[in-house]
């Protein structure tokens, strides 16, 4: 079997997990192919919440011509500070067939950007296998993004290898007692670590030709407030079990938003030392730390 034959028959079992749905790990088993929607809310075709360059991603990504970001509506995750929650939460916006979106990726790659990159792609990985692979034969060449939040189906990202160059997931909580109460996730800690492990086995660590990333696995981590031991606790992973060349970007971004201020403990911002604690951490378990 040739690997184009074997992408088709990944993707043709893919099409098979999305209905009942078995694609990430809440295993809602709703029917999406007669309009029933799961935790994820969203239906059998693709709603694509924007598609465009975007110069915010980070500078192995950007290069000089953006990053080619679709923004997926919906997502598997409810994590109560969700800073996109309108489209993560909400599933609003055009439905696009597979062709509209093998024609958004051409279109992006014409424009100079530097890779595809899908944000939040879980609940539509056959949607997106298909599109990869039509767009690749119509000669799309640059690479593609898997930027997802960590709550994922090691099985599911298993029949997407040989599609995905970059692998960019969160890892959000160390512990299931942070995932129930802040995601309503509480298995995401273990679901994360079978992910890590084959997204890494699938693409390995982040290469990089010059300045821009054409392959491997790139790690966020949000620093929550008052969690630099979950946040340790991560590094040490990546380290010890993925790899101590991983790729990683420790976010100062978090801000107390949608539900955040109904939870004391998080809101507030993070404190700089926090995240400077987090940041010489990776350093000493020689992580390479991202930008």
């Amino acid at each position: 079997m040739t690997s184009a034959d074997s992408a088709r028959a990944n993707l043709s079992e893919l099409c098979r997990r999305q209905s009942p749905c078995r694609l990430c790990p809440r295993n809602c088993l709703v029917a999406r192919d007669t309009g029933h929607l799961g935790y994820c809310q969203a239906p059998r075709e693709l709603v694509v919440a924007s598609a465009g360059p975007h110069f915010g991603e980070e500078s192995v990504l950007v290069g000089t011509g953006g990053s080619g970001t679709v923004f997926l509506a919906g997502c598997n995750l409810r994590c109560v500070f969700c800073q996109n929650h309108d489209l993560s939460h909400r599933v609003h916006g055009p439905r696009w067939s597979t062709n509209d979106l093998v024609y958004a990726m051409l279109q992006l790659q014409r424009t100079g950007c530097e890779n595809i990159n899908f944000v939040t792609p879980t609940h539509y990985a056959p949607q997106i296998a298909e599109a990869v692979l039509t767009a690749r034969e119509h000669g799309l060449r640059v690479f593609i993004v898997y930027n997802c939040g960590g709550y994922e189906s090691a099985e599911t990202l298993r029949l997407l290898e040989g599609l995905i160059d970059i692998y960019m997931p969160d890892f959000k909580f160390w512990e299931s007692d942070s995932a129930r109460r802040y995601a309503d996730a509480p298995d995401y800690p273990e679901r994360a670590r079978e992910a890590f492990h084959e997204m890494h086995r699938q693409v390995g660590d982040l290469v990089l030709d010059g300045d821009i990333a054409t392959r491997g696995l790139l790690v966020r981590h949000l620093v929550m407030p008052g969690a630099t031991d979950e946040g340790r606790a991560i590094l040490d992973f990546l380290a010890r079990e993925i790899s101590p060349r991983t790729f990683v970007n420790v976010m100062a971004q978090y801000r107390p938003l949608h539900r955040a201020a109904d939870f004391s403990e998080i809101n507030r911002y993070c404190q700089e030392s926090e995240v400077r604690l987090l940041e010489t951490h990776a350093r000493h378990l020689g992580l390479r730390l991202a930008d």
